[in-house]
């Protein structure tokens, strides 16, 4: 089996744990140059709050957008952002990726700001 393909078998038992708690989702992806970040409705049809390195306003505050420090950034935004919008319990949907890095950066960002999972 591929990289890829055990990345996806991980994302789908993860995302068949959380449909059955039913409720909102932070839900992250990353490539190698960006990492990208939002939180989905509790059906998963309607995007509620998003953030990333793509963004004009988070690429000019930091050196490189591959980085622990831009996901960092990315995790306390998308965190302002949800508690803006009367959200603040989430499941975090890591996509499949291994909990480390970039991903851990993000989600302690996201807790430290103020969302709970």
């Amino acid at each position: 089996m591929d990289k890829k393909a055990s990345r996806l078998k991980r994302a789908l038992k993860l995302r068949s744990k959380i449909r059955k708690i039913d409720v909102n989702r932070l839900t992250i992806h990353k490539t190698s140059q960006h990492i990208y970040a939002q939180v989905l409705s509790k059906d998963g049809t309607t995007t509620l709050a998003s953030a990333s390195t793509v963004q004009a306003d988070v690429k000019a505050t930091v050196k490189s957008t591959s980085n622990a420090e831009a996901a960092i950034k990315v995790g306390k935004l998308i965190a302002q952002k949800a508690v803006a919008a009367g959200i603040t319990e989430v499941a975090f949907d890591r996509s499949g990726f291994k909990y480390h890095g970039r991903v851990k950066a993000l989600a302690d960002a996201a807790r430290e700001a103020g969302l709970k999972f």
